[in-house]
Order: C-alpha cells, then structure tokens, then sequence
C-alpha cells in the first residue's frame, strides 16, 4: 500500500530556502523511499530517533535530512522539516521547543 505524504507549511518553507536541484533531489528520495515503507529503518536512509522523540523519524539524503512522523492507520507520512546535517540537532531542538516537547 502506498502511503500519501502531506507537508507541514513549515517543510515547504525550508525546501524552498534550498536551491531547485537539492529541491528536486530531497522531492525525488521522500516519494522513493517515504511512499511505501515510511518505517523501514536502514543503515544510512532512514532512522528511528530516540524513543519519544519527535519527530520520530528522519531520512538522510546527501547532505540534508528530513524529519517526519506515521501516521500507520491513514496510511499517511507528515514531513515537519528539512534541514542541512550540520543544522540537525539545532532543527530538532526548535522543533521540541515550537511543540512543548521540552
């Protein structure tokens, strides 16, 4: 079963800080590897984060990564972010602080 995917307007405001090529590149791995098994965890794609963290997830492509959470019962994948590695854990920090996760 495929899984539709929903942007968060705040993810749609990161990409478009990005030039078209990363854009693309970032667009291209989320319906790859997002589209049918969101939680299928491998070495260097995708990743479980902490336990309670959100958002849970987090795909690396290249140099970026993006943040995102399941929603297994409609089958739906919601991104919250994208963020260059180096910026990751600052992303995330805001993302927990934006939330009330702190």
């Amino acid at each position: 079963m495929s899984y539709t995917i929903d942007f968060e307007s705040d993810a749609w405001q990161d990409l478009k800080l990005l030039r078209k090529g990363e854009q693309v590149k970032i667009l291209k791995a989320i319906e790859t590897h997002l589209s049918y098994d969101p939680t299928r965890q491998s070495k260097s794609r995708i990743k479980k984060l902490r336990l309670g963290s959100q958002p849970p997830y987090r795909l690396r492509v290249d140099e970026f990564r993006v943040f995102y959470d399941v929603e297994q019962e409609e089958q739906k994948v919601i991104i919250y972010g994208v963020a260059y590695k180096e910026h990751a854990l600052d992303w995330l920090a805001d993302f927990a602080q934006k939330r009330g996760n702190l």
